[in-house]
């Protein structure tokens, strides 16, 4: 149970810094940690006329593969529907952005548009 905690415990201390980052690139934080009925984005953000639902992956070592390895195929799909639920059918006036920002022994690592719809 300590390891689950301890991964609990680093994902959120990875989650604050990405946000952190995010603003400090001049996003403007939408929402964190929201819950749809598709699961859980880490964050939605806003820079201009984009908005970027942004997967965080925070790994101390690459025995598990590459932060961004993890967003497989069925994730992307969940956070996806997690967007089309967020602006509920209407009409926008946004591009619509999945980012992965991927902390890996300190570093960040920002993947624009790594996913499309």
């Amino acid at each position: 149970m300590a390891v689950k905690g301890h991964n609990k415990l680093l994902g959120a201390r990875g989650e604050n810094r990405a946000a952190r980052y995010l603003r400090r690139e001049g996003y403007k934080i939408l929402e964190r940690g929201y819950k749809s009925p598709f699961g859980e984005v880490d964050i939605i953000a806003r820079k201009a006329d984009a908005v970027a639902f942004v997967e965080v992956k925070t790994r101390l070592t690459d025995g598990y593969g590459a932060p961004n390895e993890a967003v497989d195929a069925r994730r992307r799909a969940r956070y996806i529907k997690a967007a089309e639920y967020y602006f509920g059918g209407r009409v926008i006036d946004v591009t619509v952005r999945f980012d992965i920002i991927e902390i890996f022994r300190g570093e960040i690592n920002h993947i624009e548009n790594a996913f499309g719809a």
